[in-house]
């Protein structure tokens, strides 16, 4: 079950260009309580993308990755890379490791595609 975004984190700071416009591609973070777990996210261009390491840990983590890898193929979902200035938002609101030095992203329409397919796999709470 999906719940109501909770609140934001912040607004990241504006690339402004030469004529004092906001660049496409600026995004802003937060948390949204997804099947009882907070998950920080990003939105970017409208869409809220999750961090697959955090939906992996937390979300699914009696699952095996490879099971989630198979499931995401037959479903047809991708994950897409984030560039440094998402990373580093991410592990600034604790969404991924501070260590990690690369990050997956995936949207919160492919998640909710792939909670039902995966919840019947996890063992009762």
């Amino acid at each position: 079950m999906f719940l109501t975004c909770e609140g934001t984190f912040g607004i990241v700071p504006a690339t402004m260009d030469y004529n004092g416009e906001a660049r496409p591609g600026d995004f802003h973070a937060g948390y949204q309580e997804i099947e009882g777990i907070n998950l920080g996210y990003l939105q970017i261009n409208g869409t809220q993308m999750f961090a697959l390491a955090q939906v992996l840990s937390d979300l699914f983590k009696d699952i095996p990755r490879t099971t989630i890898s198979k499931k995401m193929e037959t479903l047809k979902i991708k994950s897409r890379r984030c560039d440094l200035k998402e990373l580093r938002t991410l592990k600034a609101i604790n969404s991924v490791p501070t260590r990690a030095v690369k990050c997956s992203l995936i949207s919160k329409a492919d998640l909710e595609a792939l909670c039902p397919s995966c919840k019947s796999l996890s063992p009762r709470r």
